[in-house]
């Protein structure tokens, strides 16, 4: 969603008109934010479609957004095509399943497609992990994954991802991608954003925060794949907690939003870490998701920001740019293959320490730490001249000129 809501008022200026097609709010439960909304032109055409509502198809343990909208995609996008010409149809989600329609339209209206990788979509990365590690229902998800997406790759015209990764992957599964023309293009970083996010500070509450606190603020997903960066953290925290209870114990963590589950109904996978190695008065877990510019004001109010990245070296942290445009101390705890600690370490954006390197990630953390309770001189160094390489403007500019080649 963000990469095509930070792109719209680029592509006309890189010669594509574009016209978007989604899903009805009303038929999601994702967190509403009406302020998304003020960063899209005014004259973009969009279309929104029908979905089965949850309330009726939960009742046959069916939740996910792309099988409720698929049969409403599939009518609506027809009639659409029937009656006016498109060059290119762009898949920018993680709904996956969507992308196997791409297959049909292009034999029914020979229209090529493009996929977004914004993340894996058949993963064998939970196959060995214990089952309490999967997520939920991934019996089902796995095999319907393994089913539609090479339905979607035989006809695929070009495909972006996040990371190169990701590429690998199916160029390995399937052969045929590397007669297509594919790109590696991070999320992009939009001022306009942030500019949204000043404008209405005052209807923005960040309540969790305290003023008699050092609030370090993690605002993203959990899960069971952070748990090393977590454990990281937590005891190089703890370690010095130990030494210096005077000066470490006024640090509290916040990780929000951490669970994509329906509100109140989350599990945490980070404060129960904290539990074990004993420091869960210093540690908050709030698993509901918050709205978009909320978590902008979060980090704006944070006295520090904090980023535990996965142990899958293809991931990568669509949240890295609000947090560096914050211009907050940053501290990344990343597989260092990942595209994300690649922008850090390019932008001297922050703190990064290695995931895969306990030595070195503790001797980070900690001088991390250290800056932070004796509030040293760490404001933003960042290269702002490097960091203009990942705009809205410069990336779109990249997409686009993948859309030339796929229709060329």
């Amino acid at each position: 969603m963000h990469r095509v809501r930070l792109s719209l008022p680029y592509y006309e200026e890189n010669g594509w008109l574009p016209t978007v097609v989604c899903v009805d709010h009303r038929y999601y439960e994702m967190v509403d934010d009406p302020l998304m909304l003020e960063s899209i032109p005014k004259h973009i055409k969009i279309h929104l479609v029908k979905a089965f509502p949850k309330k009726w198809t939960s009742k046959v343990g069916l939740g996910s957004l792309a099988l409720r909208s698929y049969f409403f995609y599939k009518r609506y996008v027809d009639q659409l095509l029937k009656k006016e010409h498109f060059d290119l149809i762009f898949f920018s989600t993680t709904e996956f399943p969507l992308c196997a329609l791409g297959s049909h339209w292009k034999r029914k209206f020979n229209i090529p497609y493009i996929i977004d990788m914004q993340d894996p979509w058949h993963t064998e990365y939970y196959q060995n992990k214990p089952k309490a590690e999967r997520p939920p229902k991934y019996w089902f998800s796995y095999r319907l994954n393994k089913y539609l997406e090479p339905i979607a790759m035989a006809a695929v015209s070009g495909i972006i991802s996040v990371s190169d990764e990701y590429i690998k992957v199916l160029v390995h599964r399937y052969p045929e991608v590397k007669k297509i023309p594919v790109a590696v293009i991070t999320f992009p970083a939009a001022v306009k954003d942030l500019e949204i996010a000043e404008a209405n500070k005052k209807t923005l509450a960040t309540p969790l925060l305290t003023d008699n606190s050092i609030n370090l603020v993690y605002v993203g997903r959990g899960g069971h794949d952070l748990k090393q960066a977590a454990m990281l953290l937590f005891n190089a925290f703890s370690s010095r907690l130990a030494e210096r209870p005077d000066l470490f114990s006024s640090i509290k963590f916040y990780f929000i939003g951490t669970s994509y589950a329906p509100k109140g109904t989350g599990l945490s996978t980070i404060k129960p870490i904290a539990d074990t190695i004993g420091i869960s008065e210093y540690v908050h877990e709030q698993t509901d998701r918050i709205p978009y510019f909320e978590t902008l004001s979060y980090l704006n109010n944070a006295d520090g920001l904090i980023i535990l990245g996965s142990d899958d070296p293809g991931y990568t942290a669509s949240k890295i740019y609000p947090y560096i445009l914050s211009k907050k101390p940053l501290l990344a705890i990343f597989n260092l293959k990942s595209s994300a600690a690649t922008i850090i370490r390019d932008c001297n954006a922050g703190s990064l320490a290695n995931i895969s390197d306990n030595n070195q990630s503790e001797a980070v953390v900690s001088d991390f730490l250290d800056s932070i309770v004796q509030q040293s001189n760490i404001s933003s160094q960042t290269n702002w001249e490097n960091f203009s390489a990942y705009s809205a403007k410069s990336l779109t500019q990249e997409q686009c000129v993948l859309f030339n080649q796929a229709v060329s």
